[in-house]
């Protein structure tokens, strides 16, 4: 795939949306993860306080990259240095999100947890799978297209919010109709190695690469 050259002021229109959508990501993550987190404290869902907790922690790599956006806005134009630190914090949030996952889905096989039922956690949930898969993508389309390896990890830290969304959900909702209380702590392992993956990209700054070599792929099929 052939990089396109962009406008000035194309590149700070986009810069703008990413800027945006950062912002949007920061307010809906903060007001999930207080739902989450009292809705699973309330139930005794762990698995939901985990789901809250990932808010906290995609709000914070949000805010990181909102950040560099404004200053990049600021000053018309990145300062490398700064945005390759700010790129190695926030794939450090997807290592620390895999090791509370691998924990408490460890703690929750040895200790033979299983989830309770709540209303309220489970709307959070389904609204996140419907909000979140669509944030994620505006994301990538404008990473792409300003090949920012910064706003394509956002994207990625996005993308696991979405899988954790379906495990939680698949964890509590199939607790119900099948009784097989593993299923949350084994998708959770899985979400922790594709975490662990994305986060080792972020910390090289190869998703941009990735992305190319995906699409050149699928060209070629084409």
């Amino acid at each position: 795939m052939t990089a396109v050259e962009l406008s000035a002021p194309e590149v700070e229109r986009l810069t703008r949306r990413g800027l945006r959508l950062a912002q949007f990501t920061v307010a809906y993550n903060v007001v999930e993860g207080v739902v989450a987190i009292t809705a699973g404290a309330l139930a005794g869902l762990v698995s939901v306080i985990g789901f809250g907790i990932d808010s906290g922690i995609e709000s914070i790599a949000a805010f990181l990259v909102a950040l560099r956006l404004s200053a990049r806005l600021r000053h018309g134009e990145a300062d490398e240095a700064k945005e390759r630190l700010v790129l190695r914090a926030v794939a450090v949030t997807f290592f620390i999100l895999a090791a509370y996952v691998t924990v408490e889905g460890i703690r929750s096989l040895v200790d033979g947890e299983t989830p309770e039922s709540s209303t309220l956690a489970l709307s959070l949930l389904a609204a996140s799978i419907v909000v979140m898969p669509v944030l994620a993508a505006a994301k990538r389309r404008v990473g792409l297209a300003l090949r920012d390896n910064l706003i394509l990890a956002d994207a990625a830290e996005t993308r696991i919010c979405v899988l954790l969304s379906i495990s939680t959900l698949a964890g509590v909702g199939l607790f119900q109709l099948t009784g097989a209380a593993w299923l949350d702590p084994v998708a959770g392992f899985v979400i922790a190695a594709f975490a662990i993956h994305e986060g080792k990209e972020a910390w090289e700054g190869e998703l941009v690469e990735d992305d190319d070599d995906h699409e050149a792929s699928d060209d070629d099929d084409r």
